[in-house]
């Protein structure tokens, strides 16, 4: 069976429907975070190769943009820290050639330190780097990085990245109650966000099945309260409003198989990205869960579908 490199489209909260590209072997990262929905780190390394052929990647996005499903934008995210495939930046600049669809890049900042890695992201449309602490202490806690990683190196790093990129610079922080959403981190932040100059601040909080159960989420208020104190330009992350999408042809199975894979997901989030009603989902989605290819999950008042 083929291997699937590219998924979706997904819908994100940010991105509307977001083709979702995945450039490394499963929890591949530099980073193992305590909140992260795929659960822990299998390779921590910060080590950069072509882990996936590119061409191949390259041939399966052209057949997606080919399939006429809506894209919004061509998003590098997917099951590891996508700046660790080395031919990524050769990548965004082949996309750009095929097509006018704007290319994003979800990265967890750890290697915006390298200049090799900046220059690799200066051909994207939009890059969402992640910040999650301004200590060495809380980053530990939080990110559980790769033990060469500083934060304050990664701060630098995003100010030198800020400086030189002319697209669209969001920066997300992922709060954790009790971990990093103390009033003095947070000062701590909003200098770092102050020296950064992204163009704005996007705040989350746990909502999908983190990696550890003690990874809990803030409340509503706790996040308002959090976007007062980071600042004007500073917005807590809206739900994704609904659009209608072309339903696809591939087997619906697979279609699912290839979501759970990179991310839990909701009835709701499938029957979005498939461009199918919830009815027809249910039928596929109970044989999955029949042959235990996937497991649900209760997170709250919402049940999600993973990787089993």
């Amino acid at each position: 069976m083929s291997v699937h490199f590219i998924y979706g489209p997904v819908p994100s909260r940010r991105l509307g429907f977001s083709l979702g590209v995945d450039i490394l072997p499963f929890k591949t990262c530099s980073f193992d975070c305590i909140y992260c929905q795929l659960g822990r780190t299998i390779r921590k390394t910060i080590q950069r190769k072509e882990y996936i052929p590119h061409k191949e990647v390259l041939h399966q996005i052209k057949k997606s943009i080919a399939s006429g499903q809506k894209i919004d934008y061509i998003t590098f995210s997917g099951s590891g820290e996508p700046t660790l495939n080395q031919a990524l930046g050769k990548l965004i600049r082949e996309i750009k050639k095929i097509t006018v669809i704007p290319v994003a890049v979800l990265t967890n900042s750890s290697l915006l330190t390298r200049k090799d890695v900046r220059k690799a992201l200066l051909a994207a449309d939009l890059v969402v780097p992640s910040l999650d602490a301004a200590s060495q202490v809380i980053f530990i806690q939080t990110n559980r990085p790769h033990l060469s990683l500083r934060a304050e190196k990664i701060i630098n790093g995003l100010i030198h990245f800020r400086k030189e990129f002319k697209g669209a610079l969001w920066l997300e922080i992922m709060l954790v109650k009790g971990i990093n959403d103390t009033k003095a981190h947070l000062e701590e932040l909003k200098k770092a966000i102050t020296r950064i100059r992204p163009d704005k601040v996007q705040l989350n909080t746990v909502v999908r099945p983190p990696a550890e159960k003690f990874a809990r989420p803030l409340s509503e208020r706790e996040m308002e309260r959090t976007r007062k104190i980071l600042g004007d330009n500073c917005e807590v992350i809206a739900d994704f409003k609904k659009r209608k999408q072309k339903a696809t042809r591939e087997s619906l199975e697979q279609a699912i198989l290839s979501m759970v894979q990179r991310r839990p997901v909701t009835l709701k989030d499938i029957s979005f990205s498939l461009g199918k009603p919830s009815e027809e989902i249910l039928r596929p989605l109970d044989a999955l869960l029949e042959a235990r290819k996937i497991k649900a999950v209760r997170r709250g008042s919402s049940v999600y579908y993973l990787k089993s």
